[in-house]
């Protein structure tokens, strides 16, 4: 078996609301190997989107161990977590978080710039993710010229940009309708097919049954853990559907 690419050992997370001490994760022992595709699901208040959180090194934990690729994070103090989170981990978050006034070429290149990248490789490298999210004629595009699901494929395209080792997906069918979920999810499958590892929360389990194995968390523990048995594949769903209407670019 390949080393796990995510392990979380007795992770702990605690928040002080007034004088009480409240645990929103309480001791979670997780293993996720590279090239799964992970549906982290639960009810509000049930820690999914803490532990989404911490692995995706956007705030710490109490107590445990996590370790990313070899590395361990737990031990990292802010400025290093903040390069795990730009050059390792790719982020689609429910809302597409794309700039409002910036084409969808200068939105996919916005990591690149953070990290130095010089313009004409940040220019080829985000035409080239563009184009594999079927955007090619779209690089151009502001966000309120794009639909919903146009805009979720440009902030798949921007998770990818650095080559990450792990795309962490918030909800990215949420804001979506049922056809154009399919369409996200379906993009999400062949890159993980590609040998993406992908873990996504989400509260729908038709979403969750996209991916190949489903974490169920409650009360901040993980009460679930099983492999899907009967895995929906996007593209024949999408095969069956009617054709979308046409609308004018």
């Amino acid at each position: 078996m390949a080393d796990a690419l995510i392990q979380t050992t007795g992770l702990v997370k605690e928040y002080l609301v007034g004088e009480q001490t409240v645990a929103a994760l309480r001791g979670i022992s997780v293993s996720i190997e590279e090239g799964e595709f992970v549906a982290v699901m639960g009810p509000s208040g049930s820690g999914k989107s803490t532990f989404m959180n911490l692995i995706g090194c956007l705030d710490s934990a109490t107590r445990g161990d996590y370790v990313l690729a070899g590395e361990t994070i737990s031990a990292l103090s802010g400025d290093a977590l903040a390069a795990i989170r730009n050059k390792r981990i790719g982020f689609v978050f429910q809302q597409f978080n794309l700039l409002p006034r910036t084409s969808a070429l200068d939105n996919v290149e916005l990591p690149l710039l953070y990290g130095g990248v010089p313009a004409a490789e940040r220019h080829e490298r985000a035409k080239k993710r563009l184009t594999e999210v079927g955007l090619a004629d779209r690089i151009d595009h502001h966000p309120a010229q794009l639909s919903g699901g146009q805009q979720q494929r440009v902030a798949i395209a921007r998770a990818l940009i650095n080559n990450p080792v792990l795309i962490l997906a918030d909800e990215p069918t949420g804001a979506l309708d049922s056809r154009t979920s399919v369409e996200v999810m379906a993009l999400l499958q062949k890159l993980n097919r590609d040998g993406m590892t992908v873990v996504m929360v989400t509260h729908e389990q038709d979403i969750a049954a996209f991916a190949r194995r489903n974490i169920h968390f409650r009360d901040g523990l993980v009460v679930e853990d099983h492999p899907v048995q009967k895995i929906n594949d996007a593209e024949s769903i999408l095969r069956q559907l009617p054709a979308p209407a046409v609308t004018e670019a």
